[in-house]
């Protein structure tokens, strides 16, 4: 056991119940998104937040539990054998029971067995960072009584230092952003170690930065924030000052992350291929099969902590909501954080990367040819797992790689690459089950190995129009499209009503496909439950082709369809061996279960951040309203600035608005 818990649950009386803590105590790396932070009405402690000390963590919750009205206590703190704290838990002062007195007159219960608390943990770069948090109680809090609680008897008239800024031009400037860390040695100034500025020691923990990239990378920011009220960006710190690393995401990509949030593909190739611009994209796959992205970082390393930070701070921005599939790279420090941060999601390896590496690491072996076929062969033409399996020992066995580390390594986590282990995982052809298919780089015209940063952030504008403008021209033309299809299959006739233009001809080759498919044989006749072998000509390697059986199963009664060659899952349609059992069957349309609603282009789709999924609205809550209200009106703004027509309805309904508000009486707070 590495450490012992001391302070569990204090029984004593009221006087006993508290730890206080006074003097000089700095936020260093406050993180969330509504600005500086000074000891007045702070926001709520997140997930991912880091700070210099144990006492500041306290401080911390403190200044927001008098805010809100509450008492704190410790209710746990962690210690090493050493002596040294290195996780801690901070709970309203209601949390927990008293233990029951035997004394004649004892006091009255006061604690209710409050759930509010955080829990905070020491991490390897000596911080303090936020690991749990829970904001609700199961009692009434009043902020006018949160003077009166004895945790907060000291705030305000300690030392805690303040930003300090040199003029207001500065001061206005700063308070554009809607996230600004706060640095305890340099007063808040950021250290970007810039060499236009002075030369100074060039240390890997931060980001290496040229002549200009500094003012590119703060011009970037103040005008994403003057143009988009809910662009979300963070800053890390190292213990220098000196920027480390940076996440950024604009409104519509949050938004965007609503509607396309089932699959999720890490870039890291810019830090692969070691780019100047050490860029991670978080990109996803919208209606039409395009790139969209969800969020962009730099990182100074490639490390652990560095990818944990990246990812929690994306996690913040879209308000906790996880990916239910992540795809990224082999690379284990960015493996081992995305299992850290994203545990229920599935994580799986990108097929691509994988293949793309076979010459890389094989290559110059006397037979190497032959293992890539075998390979090749065991990875795309494996339809059960016991296939796969008895194809790779063959060629490990009969090419003696018994002792190859990587392709022990592939084995090992081939449940997370392997497309016949992940047929129950939906991908949206994000991890092709086809040899060839490529997830393309979402600033494949913008950002090259010798980009600067400075040039990056000038063209990056530019990258993302040209992605929106494609979006739309897909959905002009699919929205307009009165394409008939030659074959007049029923089944493209439906979708052809229901299915965005590109996914619709990747389905039309499956139609056609399913012409080629032959001798289909019943297996099992039993009722509802049918099996079926169909047979179809496929191309092998070195323009061979081969008949190849797929296992079909349908299920009269409840209209179920499925096939062992996993495309539906994979792709989001159904595959050609499906499609002729249908036929065969007498089936005239696709059951509506296999129609999915991310394809269609009838689902009207509004890029504007939309809250309504967030924590319910306490109406009590003076604070709760003013950030409802505040939110609405954002979203007021965003649609009137699209035309003159809805401007003029948002400057008129705000007027009447106001007007009644204006006349009504307000006699409550």
């Amino acid at each position: 056991m590495d450490g012992v818990s001391l302070n569990t649950e204090p029984v004593g009386d009221e006087e006993g119940d508290y730890f206080e803590i006074e003097g000089d105590s700095v936020i260093a790396d406050y993180v969330d998104q509504s600005g500086i932070f000074e000891g007045e009405n702070p926001l709520p402690p997140a997930v991912g937040m880091e700070f210099e000390s144990y006492e500041d963590v306290y401080y911390f919750y403190s200044c927001y539990a008098k805010e809100q009205g509450f008492g704190v206590r410790v209710s746990n703190t962690w210690y090493r054998k050493s002596k040294e704290k290195y996780r801690g838990k901070l709970s309203c002062s209601s949390a927990g029971f008293k233990k029951k007195s035997e004394a004649n007159r004892p006091r009255p219960e006061t604690r209710t067995g409050c759930p509010a608390m955080i829990k905070f943990r020491l991490m390897d770069t000596r911080r303090w960072r936020i690991i749990e948090v829970e904001l609700d109680h199961n009692h009434l809090i009043n902020p006018t009584s949160g003077k009166f609680y004895k945790s907060h008897k000291n705030l305000g008239v300690g030392t805690k230092r303040l930003l300090q800024l040199d003029s207001v031009e500065e001061v206005q400037k700063v308070r554009l952003f809607q996230t600004v860390v706060i640095d305890a040695d340099h007063n808040g100034y950021l250290d970007v170690d810039e060499g236009e500025f002075g030369n100074r020691v060039d240390n890997s923990n931060q980001l290496k930065l040229n002549k200009g990239d500094a003012l590119a990378i703060e011009d970037f920011l103040c005008q994403a924030q003057l143009t988009d009220s809910n662009f979300f960006y963070v800053l890390d710190l190292n213990e220098k000052g000196s920027l480390r690393n940076l996440f950024w995401v604009s409104s519509r990509s949050r938004a965007a992350y609503t509607y396309f949030s089932d699959v999720v593909y890490m870039d890291t190739s810019c830090l692969a291929n070691k780019y100047q611009v050490p860029l991670v994209s978080i990109i996803g796959v919208n209606h039409h099969g395009q790139c969209v992205l969800f969020g962009c970082g730099l990182l100074a390393m490639e490390t652990v902590e560095s990818y944990i930070w990246l990812f929690r701070a994306w996690l913040t921005s879209v308000l906790g909501r996880p990916p239910q599939v992540i795809i990224a790279d082999q690379h284990e420090e960015l493996q081992i954080a995305l299992t850290d941060v994203f545990p229920r999601a599935s994580h799986c390896i990108s097929l691509s990367d994988i293949m793309r590496k076979v010459p890389q690491k094989l290559r110059g072996m006397l037979e190497y040819e032959t293992i890539e076929i075998a390979i090749f062969r065991a990875v795309y033409h494996s339809l059960k797992p016991e296939q796969f399996d008895a194809l790779w020992e063959g060629m490990i066995q009969q090419h003696g790689l018994g002792g190859h580390k990587w392709l022990q390594e592939l084995y090992e986590h081939r449940r997370q690459w392997v497309p016949v282990f992940m047929k129950d995982t939906f991908l949206a052809g994000v991890l092709s089950i086809v040899s060839g298919d490529v997830v393309p780089f979402f600033f494949q015209e913008y950002l090259g190995e010798h980009t600067s940063l400075k040039q990056f952030f000038e063209q990056y504008d530019q990258a993302i129009q040209s992605h929106h403008q494609l979006e739309v021209l897909a959905d002009e033309d699919s929205k307009n499209s009165s394409l008939m299809l030659e074959s007049r299959c029923y089944f493209e006739a439906q979708l052809c009503k229901l299915y965005t233009n590109e996914i619709l001809e990747k389905f039309e080759r499956e139609v056609e496909g399913m012409y080629c498919c032959f001798n289909r044989r019943k297996l099992n006749a039993e009722a509802p439950l049918m099996t079926y072998i169909v047979k179809e000509h496929v191309e092998m390697e070195g323009s061979r082709r081969d008949a190849r059986e797929f296992e079909v199963s349908y299920n009269e009664s409840d209209m179920e369809v499925q096939c062992n060659c996993g495309l539906f899952n994979s792709k989001g349609y159904l595959c050609r061996h499906a499609l002729s059992v249908l036929t065969q069957n007498g089936i005239k349309e696709i059951p509506a279960q296999y129609i999915l609603q991310r394809w269609r282009k009838d689902v009207k789709r509004n890029y504007i951040l939309d809250y309504s999924y967030t924590t319910s609205i306490d109406t009590n809550s003076q604070i709760h309203r003013y950030d409802h209200i505040y939110r609405s009106i954002v979203q007021v703004i965003e649609e009137g600035r699209k035309s003159k027509e809805k401007y003029g309805i948002a400057v008129q309904g705000i007027k009447d608005i106001l007007s009644k508000l204006r006349l009504g009486t307000d006699t409550s707070s």
